[in-house]
């Protein structure tokens, strides 16, 4: 039986952050990031897959115009609903960010190993800072020191999908954030 048959069914999806909530909540975020850095410059990082929306909104919604634009590829999911905490670290940016500001961008920090290992391979290349901002924080599941600066929401349970969180690739196009019935 393959990887993909094997995975428990989705029984329900209820909703916990609307489209319209996070909306509101991403133009906040924004606001906090501006006041930070003002038109400094900065090396906006977005940790894909998942953090692909969220990205994309948050930084149309920055008015810094030295803002560069890079991708991470992280992951340590797989086709699973909990993290094996081995992090796959499958592309790199590309900008030198040594000397700069930057702000990494991802869908949700829950366990932080993934972060960890990120923030700890950004911090040796000798950034000007480096922050993350995050929609979802799950503080309560952290398992490793990782502090978020820029949280959309705090959540403290449930398997969430939804604005580019998924379960198994599936369920990263619903506009609002719902929480998973297996």
């Amino acid at each position: 039986m393959s990887e993909e048959a094997a995975l428990t069914p989705v029984k329900a999806l209820k909703p916990v952050f609307s489209q319209e909530m996070i909306a509101v909540r991403v133009r906040e975020l924004a606001a906090e990031i501006d006041a930070l850095y003002g038109q400094e410059p900065l090396v906006a990082v977005c940790v894909l897959k998942g953090g692909f929306i969220f990205f994309s909104d948050l930084v149309r919604a920055l008015h810094n115009e030295n803002m560069e634009l890079d991708f991470v590829r992280l992951s340590s999911y797989g086709k699973k609903a909990t993290s094996s905490k081995h992090v796959i670290f499958s592309k790199d940016v590309e900008i030198d960010i040594a000397g700069k500001h930057v702000l990494i961008v991802e869908d949700i920090v829950d366990s932080g190993h993934s972060m960890q290992f990120l923030m700890s391979q950004f911090a040796a290349r000798r950034p000007r800072s480096l922050r993350l901002a995050a929609l979802v924080d799950k503080g309560e599941r952290r398992e490793v020191d990782v502090k978020v600066d820029f949280a959309g929401f705090k959540l403290t349970e449930g398997f969430i999908v939804g604005y580019g969180l998924d379960y198994a690739e599936r369920y990263r196009m619903l506009p609002g954030v719902f929480e998973v019935t297996l």
